[in-house]
């Protein structure tokens, strides 16, 4: 199981590489239809977005304290 600094930095990573692509994805679409470069585009769009709103999503329950890690009295026998 991945920790929680794990997911954060396998998603920032993705982010990173969507964005470092994307001049060499105008490349790839160039010779496809303008139909299929806006279902390409569209998708890589969806993925970015989705992969943003889970990085805000993880660094939120980062920032906020976990009540598993809260100790109970049943816990300090």
């Amino acid at each position: 199981m991945l920790t929680l600094e794990e997911k954060i930095a396998r998603t920032e990573r993705l982010l990173r590489r969507l964005e470092e692509d994307q001049p060499y994805l105008h490349v790839r679409l160039s010779e496809l239809s303008a139909e299929h470069r806006q279902s390409v585009n569209a998708f890589a769009d969806r993925v970015r977005t989705e992969a943003e709103a889970e990085l805000q999503r993880l660094l939120a329950e980062r920032t906020t304290p976990q009540k598993e890690n809260v100790p109970r009295p049943s816990d300090c026998n």
